[in-house]
């Protein structure tokens, strides 16, 4: 007797994804669907036979295997027998189930249950058939489907269970969303279509895994996922995802302006065999971070740090320098001190059980894509514990210690003094600039016309600013840190009877003049002599000078109690041409008083801002059917806009593509239109952007109901 020959499988695709929450996926629909299943559930399969299955004498194996070499030791192999009287899968969730739903004589159905500890990827299925009792007679069917297995926020066991639903929807299904950008003082939220759903988009994140290099054994971890995905979105030694690039010149690539989506991104990384794709920045690292984890089923959201610190020599600390004249010593007196503020800084929070931490260190965790540091050699951040950065616990891997100086660093300005042994003393320490505010975008739908779909999260990094627990955190993590100890032992240098006030300016519009104003005030009984500085210079978002606009150098005499005000104006003439990305300012003062040695310095951001698209775009349309959209804005300036592109892009709707556009004449309303077929119904969010050499970032968002 020959034992059964395997003519073909049925992984019933669009009745497991229903059951499995991957019913969004591309793959899964169309002719030759692709079966996407989440580990800790049970799928249905149909296996049909050249014959009739005998209970008694056929006997059927299923085995499911992952990567190049797979074994059962290392739990990337499992072979289960169908057994016909099995009412109850194993005990052990750690074992693979199989249980026989339907004998139909040529075909069977059965039922299998993925353990929920299983690693993430793609797993090969064999069917195995034999004749009870007989030895070396056996068939082998390999499945042809590729079976992506991926992680499952709807089961308790697994790592990365999420229980609120609402979050689940959020963190997991939403296929748009922003990134939060500009500044503290005005938050802007950018519009991201994350697209996970698309065809092209589980794909590249299984790529990424594999290139990795991230054993296979370990591919079941969400610490180590998470750690790997960081590694990998930036292109920094290993061929990842991104390259990127921060000093304005995008002509042999694409501006990170212009992507509006995460799909157009990895459709060029994959037709092109892994090539990075030019250019990120880090929304945008964010942005494609939020698309691979949300593919995986990895719950993941886009943060953004207000004046975030970047301590390049783990001291917890920001530090400036000054000459004995009060002017700024660029990298420090050794040349090495490259700490900086981001004006912003977009990281990732993911969603995951710390089983190796201390109880409660679970839940959101930090990984950040952008390149900064080194971390086991690789540009990596993460996964840090929220809960433990909130503590100051700066000893918990991974990179707490830096995720801590990004929040809540204190900035430290040191002045040359040939009294001190160092060379140095401490002149001042500002405790609130770092970390200003923190934000996410909230549950639910996206506020199209405005922003005030933000949620601010920065309790859950830090306790409030000037409080004794949010001290104590600080404290906490010096105790960790040998080199920021012997900052914080420093004592501060000079009495203060002069009190200073550098004025916030919040934003202005592109094309408007704006003015710097530092307030004075003599406190003391005596005159005092001043010595100020007040400067203004356009800065890249991480901080570090692009061009300077104007300064003032002056002395003032104060009698006592005398007030006074010190200004910088600046026309639109000074800083057209010479702004770069995001159009960051920076103004700058710090002042000598001559009597008491007293230094004070300040500084302050703000962005220009330029105008939003105006969307003109049907409410409801056929999926199929040709649908035309219209966008207009005005030149903000008095001068021409040249070298002009745009692009539109939404989910299941239209995949980002770059068209150029005539020169725009100054001050015109511009009005452009685009049409598109939508392959997907429901809501769908279209997301337009305008950029030229003069002016970038003009963009917009629309909602489109498609039938």
């Amino acid at each position: 007797m020959e034992p059964m020959t395997v003519t073909g499988v049925d992984f019933f695709c669009q009745e497991n994804a229903k059951g499995h929450h991957t019913d969004e996926y591309d793959l899964t629909k169309g002719e030759t669907p692709t079966p996407i299943l989440r580990r800790g559930e049970i799928f249905k399969l149909g296996i049909n036979l050249n014959r009739a299955y005998d209970t008694e004498k056929d006997v059927i194996r299923v085995s499911f295997g992952f990567g190049e070499k797979p074994n059962v030791v290392l739990g990337t192999k499992a072979v289960r027998p169908v057994m016909p009287n099995l009412k109850h899968f194993p005990k052990d969730p750690h074992v693979w189930g199989v249980m026989l739903k339907e004998n139909k004589g040529t075909s069977v159905v059965i039922n299998v249950r993925i353990p929920p500890y299983v690693q993430i990827g793609i797993w090969a299925c064999h069917i195995i058939t034999t004749i009870a009792g007989q030895k070396g007679v056996r068939k082998d069917y390999k499945v042809e489907d590729d079976v992506y297995i991926i992680f499952n926020p709807w089961c308790p066991e697994d790592g990365v269970y999420m229980e609120n639903e609402e979050e689940r929807n959020e963190y997991v299904m939403n296929e748009t969303g922003k990134i939060w950008t500009g500044t503290f003082k005005k938050p802007t939220g950018k519009h991201w279509i994350f697209g996970q759903f698309d065809e092209i988009s589980l794909p590249t994140a299984i790529f990424l895994l594999e290139k990795s290099g991230l054993a296979t054994a370990q591919r079941g971890n969400p610490v180590m996922i998470s750690r790997a995905i960081s590694a990998m979105i930036n292109a920094v030694g290993d061929g990842g995802l991104l390259e990127g690039r921060w000093d304005g010149d995008y002509s042999d690539g694409t501006s990170p302006f212009s992507w509006a989506g995460s799909t157009s991104i990895m459709e060029q990384y994959l037709t092109t065999d892994g090539t990075p794709v030019k250019y990120g920045q880090c929304w945008v690292y964010a942005a494609t971070t939020v698309t691979v984890c949300r593919a995986i089923g990895l719950p993941c959201r886009a943060t953004t740090n207000y004046v975030s610190a970047h301590d390049t020599n783990s001291s917890l600390t920001v530090d400036k320098y000054f000459d004995i004249f009060g002017e700024k010593i660029e990298n420090g007196p050794d040349g090495a001190c490259k700490d900086s503020c981001w004006n912003f800084h977009v990281w990732n929070d993911v969603w995951m059980s710390r089983p190796e931490l201390p109880v409660g260190y679970g839940g959101w965790q930090v990984i950040d894509a952008t390149p900064q540091e080194l971390s086991d050699n690789s540009m990596r951040c993460g996964p840090a514990s929220v809960v433990a950065v909130k503590k100051g616990e700066v000893g918990h891997l991974y990179d707490t210690p830096f995720v801590f100086s990004e929040v809540n660093a204190d900035i430290m300005h040191f002045q040359e003094d040939e009294d001190s042994d160092w060379g140095f003393s401490r002149t001042s320490v500002n405790q609130y600039h770092v970390g200003r505010m923190i934000l996410t975008k909230k549950l639910g739908p996206t506020d199209d016309s405005g922003d005030s779909d933000y949620i601010d999260i920065t309790h859950l990094y830090k306790n409030k600013e000037g409080t004794e627990s949010e001290r104590l955190a600080v404290f906490n993590a010096v105790r960790g840190v040998p080199k920021a100890q012997h900052i914080y032992h420093l004592p501060n240098k000079g009495e203060e009877d002069v009190s200073f006030d550098l004025l916030d300016i919040d934003t202005v519009p592109l094309g408007h003049k704006f003015t710097a104003l530092v307030k004075v005030e003599n406190k003391s009984t005596a005159e005092r002599t001043v010595k100020i500085t007040l400067s203004a210079t356009s800065v890249y978002y991480m901080g570090n000078i692009a061009n300077d606009l104007k300064k003032s150098r002056g002395v003032i005499k104060l009698k006592p109690g005398q007030k006074e005000t010190v200004r910088l104006e600046v026309l639109p003439a000074v800083y057209l041409g010479k702004l770069v990305d995001h159009y960051f300012v920076k103004i700058y003062s710090i002042a000598n008083v001559e009597e008491t040695k007293q230094v004070w310095s300040e500084e302050d951001d703000f962005c220009l801002s330029v105008p939003d698209v105006v969307i003109d775009a049907p409410k409801v349309a056929k999926t199929g059917e040709k649908c035309n959209v219209k966008f207009s804005f005005k030149n903000p300036l008095d001068m021409p806009l040249t070298e002009c592109t745009y692009t539109i892009e939404g989910p299941g709707v239209s995949k980002a593509k770059e068209n150029k556009f005539r020169d725009v004449k100054p001050n015109e309303v511009v009005t452009l239109s685009e049409s598109f077929t939508a392959k997907k119904a429901g809501v769908k969010k279209i997301v337009v952007n305008f950029n030229s050499k003069q002016v970038h970032n003009i963009h917009g968002t629309s909602d489109i109901t498609l039938t």
